[in-house]
C-alpha cells in the first residue's frame, strides 16, 4: 500500500500515545475468547467461551429490550452487556453455584478491571469502568435489565441441552431460582418464562435426583 494513501495528519493521529493505546485495548479483548464458561452450547458440541456469551446477550438485548421492567437506553444495555465479563480475561469465569470460588470473586474482578480498563485513555477508562460499576450494582433500569439478560442465557442453554450442566454439577431447582432471583428486577416478563422452563425441566428430569 502506497505512503501516499494516508495523509500526514492521519498518520499524526494513528502515532498518537491515544492511538496506541485504544488499539492496544482491543487487542486484548481477544483474549476473552479463550475464557471458557460453565455453559454447553444448545449443539452440546461443546463448552462456550465468554466472548461468545458476551456476542449473545447483545443479540439478546436487541430482541428482547421490549420486555425490561421500563423504557431503557439500550445502547446503554449494549455497551455493558458487551463489556461486562472482560474482566474475565485476568479473574477467570467463576462458576456462579461453586462457594469457594465465589468467596475471592469480587476482589479477583476488582483487580482485573483496574488493569484493563485502564489500558484505555482516561475518559475511556471512567466511561467503561463506571459501565461496569453500574451493570454490577444494579440500580438503574438499565443494569437490572443487562443483569436479567447475563442470568436468563445459560439457563436457556442448560435447558436446550437437556439439564446437562445442571445435573453433571448437581444443580437443583431451588438454586437456580435463588440464583436468577435479580432477573425479576429487570424483567417481570422473563421471570415468568425462567419459571415455565423450569417447570418443565422439573417434569422431563433435567435437574439431578
Amino acid at each position: 500500500m502506497g505512503a501516499g494513501l494516508f495523509p500526514c495528519s492521519r498518520k499524526r493521529h494513528m502515532a498518537s500515545d491515544r492511538f496506541k493505546k485504544q488499539m492496544g485495548f482491543v487487542v486484548e479483548m481477544d483474549k476473552l475468547k479463550r475464557i471458557l464458561r460453565q455453559t454447553i452450547l444448545t449443539d452440546r458440541s461443546r463448552q462456550e467461551t465468554s466472548a461468545e456469551h458476551s456476542w449473545h446477550l447483545g443479540v439478546m438485548a436487541l430482541i428482547l429490550s421490549e420486555y425490561a421492567e421500563s423504557e431503557v437506553d439500550l445502547l446503554r444495555v449494549l455497551k455493558m452487556v458487551l463489556i461486562h465479563d472482560l474482566v474475565e480475561i485476568d479473574a477467570g469465569d467463576t462458576y456462579c453455584y461453586d462457594q469457594v470460588e465465589t468467596q475471592d470473586q469480587a476482589e479477583r474482578e476488582e483487580k482485573a478491571a483496574d488493569r484493563l480498563f485502564g489500558l484505555l485513555p482516561e475518559d475511556q477508562t471512567q466511561e467503561l469502568r463506571g459501565l461496569w460499576e453500574e451493570f454490577e450494582a444494579r440500580k438503574t433500569a438499565e443494569a437490572r435489565f443487562a443483569a436479567a439478560l447475563d442470568r436468563l442465557q445459560p439457563i436457556l442453554q442448560n435447558y436446550h441441552t437437556e439439564g446437562r450442566m445442571w445435573k453433571k454439577n448437581r444443580i437443583s431447582r431451588d438454586q437456580v431460582v435463588a440464583r436468577n432471583q435479580p432477573i425479576e428486577d429487570g424483567s417481570p416478563a422473563l421471570w415468568d418464562y425462567v419459571f415455565h422452563l423450569l417447570d418443565d425441566a422439573v417434569k422431563k428430569g433435567m435437574f439431578p435426583r
